[in-house]
């Protein structure tokens, strides 16, 4: 039962590290009722494996027979089938999950003993359990004192018929034996079903904290994708408000953003949608802004080896000529001014980034000079720049060789943005995000859309179970 329920709450609760904010989510993560059904699936089948596997502490007692007292003691006991013919997994809008497994039956091998003052006797037996109905609920309670959590907070269990046969054994006195002994198996598993699914359930609650839902990202950026808020429970969905801010790796300070409202679209095709808004992009931008990722310089040797010098700089700024008759090495130094906007529109990712490029020559004594400065404004709709830029200008800043007509210049410095800036671009986004953590969850058949003030991922999920030596004690 721990496994199925570990399933369901690990797509309940995708980060539990956060207290109760009351502000806009910058990722939205919706759980459809494919996804449950997944995960009900997907729980019965580790379910049954698990059960199969397990074996259970011997019962010892005594019962009043008709005859008097008698000892009993079962032993060995394990699980060698397990059906679960029914079961189902329903939404309650406001509460939580509720599982209901109906007509489950199993069948169990043992060892057993019985002495009474009449006779004693030992044996092997198999007993068979049918028509067994669980009902439990599962919630995340409303706590402001810590952090979310998921619990248990209804469970029944109604084990129906017990079926008793000890191995060659038959007469009166067996089926006597029987009779009563079906009472400690029946008492048992009432008992402790329900509190073997609440010890499981605070075994998973305490899985789902570990992980951190601050996430590296780089050695520059990390991301916070702990809950905002409590998760929203609907009639065919699970709707989850985390976070999703990008901070400087180290350096939790604010954003000079703030998120806005957004829904995402009533769509049940897929099993996960989670929806990454405006300002989770703003506030990514704003991180690698404050970190320096988009200041780069490009080395002397860069330059030569695309033989860009004083002297091509000279053929067009007469100027640079006079700094010396033999052309000088250059540098090229580029600055983002700007936080780079970020603006998303249907089918449409647009970025804009304000910066300058500072050209100086290198003197013989390895000592600068510079040349001069432009301003650049770059813009694009694309996640990358594979494709180039949609617009790039240049503008003079700054000029230590007099003015000039800075278009003379355009076609050396858009060959440089080809061959070193974007490429190095393009490295940096290829290496992505990382999404937020769903415990031993691969996400298969992602398709991305992008509309107005989000992008959108729907997928399928896959569970992979790593069994987890337990001990019971």
């Amino acid at each position: 039962m721990r496994k199925m329920l570990k399933i369901c709450c690990s797509l309940l609760l995708l980060s539990l590290l956060s207290g109760l904010l009351s502000a806009n989510p910058g990722v939205k993560v919706r759980i459809t009722q494919k996804g449950l059904e997944y995960a009900r699936e997907v729980g019965l089948e580790i379910l049954k494996q698990n059960m199969e596997k397990e074996h259970f502490p011997d019962l010892t007692g005594h019962e009043k027979f008709g005859l008097g007292n008698g000892k009993y003691n079962i032993s060995r006991i394990h699980v060698t089938a397990v059906e679960l013919p029914s079961a189902s997994i329903s939404l309650l809008p406001g509460s939580g999950i509720k599982l209901v497994i109906g007509n489950a039956s199993l069948t169990i091998d043992m060892n057993w003993n019985i002495r009474t003052w009449m006779f004693k006797d030992s044996g092997r037996g198999t007993v068979h359990i049918s028509k067994v109905f669980v009902t439990a609920i599962l919630s995340t309670p409303l706590d402001n004192a810590g952090p979310t959590s998921i619990a248990l907070t209804s469970c029944q269990t109604t084990p129906g018929d017990v079926d008793i046969k000890l191995n060659g054994k038959t007469g009166f006195l067996y089926n006597f034996f029987i009779k009563y002994l079906k009472k400690p198996i029946h008492r048992s598993l009432v008992t402790n079903s329900c509190p073997n699914i609440r010890a499981g359930i605070q075994l998973i609650d305490g899985d789902l904290r570990s992980p951190n839902a601050v996430m590296q990202i780089d050695d520059l950026a990390e991301v916070d994708y702990s809950l905002s808020g409590l998760p929203a429970v609907f009639q065919t969905f699970i709707d989850l408000d985390l976070k999703g801010i990008v901070f400087p790796a180290g350096n939790h300070t604010g954003s000079p953003y703030m998120a806005a409202s957004f829904t995402i679209p009533d769509q049940s095709d897929s099993m996960l949608y989670l929806a990454f808004s405006e300002y989770f992009f703003q506030s990514s931008s704003f991180a690698y802004y404050t970190a320096g990722a988009f200041n780069m310089t490009i080395p002397e040797e860069t330059c030569s080896y695309f033989n860009i010098n004083t002297e091509i700089f000279s053929s067009i700024i007469p100027e640079v000529a006079k700094y010396s008759i033999t052309p000088y090495p250059v540098m090229l130094k580029l600055m983002s001014t700007e936080i780079p906007t970020i603006s998303l529109q249907q089918d449409s990712f647009m970025a804009e980034i304000q910066g300058s490029v500072e050209v100086l020559a290198i003197l013989p004594d390895s000592t600068t000079q510079s040349l001069f400065t432009l301003n650049i404004m770059c813009t694009t709709n694309k996640v990358t720049f594979n494709s180039g830029l949609n617009m790039i200008q240049f503008s003079l800043a700054h000029s230590n060789v007099g003015s000039f007509e800075v278009l003379l210049l355009e076609n050396i410095l858009s060959y440089i943005f080809q061959t070193e800036v974007i490429p190095s671009a393009n490295a940096k986004l290829s290496k992505g995000f990382p999404l937020p953590n769903l415990a031993n969850v691969t996400l298969t058949r992602p398709h991305i859309t992008i509309v107005q003030g989000y992008v959108l991922i729907s997928t399928d999920a896959h569970y992979k179970h790593y069994r987890r030596r337990e001990t019971t004690c």
